[in-house]
């Protein structure tokens, strides 16, 4: 039986953590915790005239000169993995004096917020849109900063690149593919061990993307139909993807909230295109390049850096503070520099 989970979650995490489920976990407690933070649902009309509902938690600040920076999650995330980074930053800052007003969104199709039509195609770009038009609908439209990551990151690319109102982008998540070359670049240990790792992910780590990709009608049916294969298909991200193994009620916490609001299946949607043939993945593409001030974090347990620190795939609630200071010292600068 195989123990370092090479072929996915064992037998003996799920049996252990389906008992922690059932025994210990209290989703009660939980969701005390996650309606400690205000939240809001706010409609959004999109340009054809759908309307979506997103759901989103705010920190506001009193101050007038508050920067807005919205924080975006990916997949097998939720807004949950930005809440730590709240909490921190509560204790930092009372609200009334914050110098930063906090959105954190339910993408479309996650959560608490719309799910995504049926009668048409729904792309990034779609998303980035609504989100832009959400950050118009609170008042932000004359300018506001986007962090973001897997997903997000892809998002929070696109309103850069193709949104007026979005003044900058922090991404800690930008997966390209290795140029083409042919004198090797020169890196140091710490970009090797990354790029190493990215190539581990190329070769036996990405098949549930493709998967996503190609059947994700199978897949939504197949994953959402039971919580235990829920647990195990999300699970299994959260082992394989952080620095170290996240508390068990953290991931209980988020796989609880895939099953109760039913979302695993609308979730996938996004990786229709990020994977179709033609794709040049969302980093690499000319169109949406960004002209604006762009900030990248990179840690070191990334399932795909781009070539260095610590932390991996869910930095906002792996490493919330060492993310926080990096955007903040981002946004100073922009301050600095009368951006803001």
């Amino acid at each position: 039986m195989q123990s370092d989970r090479r072929y996915g979650v064992t037998l003996p995490w799920m049996k252990k953590a389906k008992d922690a489920w059932e025994t210990q976990f209290d989703w009660r407690k939980h969701e005390s915790y996650i309606n400690g933070f205000p939240q809001y649902i706010t409609r959004v009309v999109d340009e054809d005239g759908h309307e979506y509902d997103i759901h989103f938690a705010a920190l506001f600040s009193g101050q007038k000169k508050a920067v807005p920076i919205l924080l975006l999650h990916g997949w097998p995330g939720s807004f949950l993995e930005f809440l730590p980074m709240l909490d921190m930053i509560n204790q930092r800052h009372p609200q009334s004096e914050s110098p930063y007003h906090l959105i954190v969104p339910s993408l479309v199709g996650y959560a608490f917020s719309s799910k995504p039509p049926l009668d048409k195609n729904f792309r990034i770009e779609d998303g980035a849109r609504i989100l832009d038009r959400f950050m118009d609908n609170l008042g932000f439209g004359s300018g506001y900063v986007v962090h973001g990551g897997d997903l997000g990151s892809d998002t929070a690319r696109v309103m850069g690149a193709k949104h007026a109102g979005c003044k900058a982008v922090h991404i800690n998540f930008c997966y390209m593919p290795e140029p083409s070359v042919q004198t090797p670049l020169e890196v140091d240990d710490i970009d090797r061990l990354g790029i190493e790792r990215g190539r581990e992910f190329e070769r036996v780590g990405n098949a549930y993307a493709k998967e996503h990709a190609t059947r994700p009608s199978t897949i939504g049916i197949a994953i959402s139909s039971n919580p235990l294969s829920l647990l195990a298909w999300v699970g299994e991200k959260y082992l394989e993807w952080s620095e170290e193994d996240p508390d068990l009620h953290t991931i209980l916490e988020t796989v609880t909230l895939y099953w109760v609001t039913q979302t695993l299946p609308s979730s996938l949607y996004h990786y229709r295109q990020l994977f179709e043939p033609s794709s040049l993945g969302s980093h690499a593409n000319p169109e949406w390049y960004i002209d604006k001030p762009l900030g990248f974090s990179s840690f070191l347990h990334e399932i795909a850096p781009t070539p260095a620190s610590w932390g991996g795939h869910f930095a906002a609630l792996e490493q919330p503070e060492v993310l926080w200071d990096d955007i903040t010292a981002f946004v100073q600068e922009l301050v600095q520099r009368a951006i803001f």
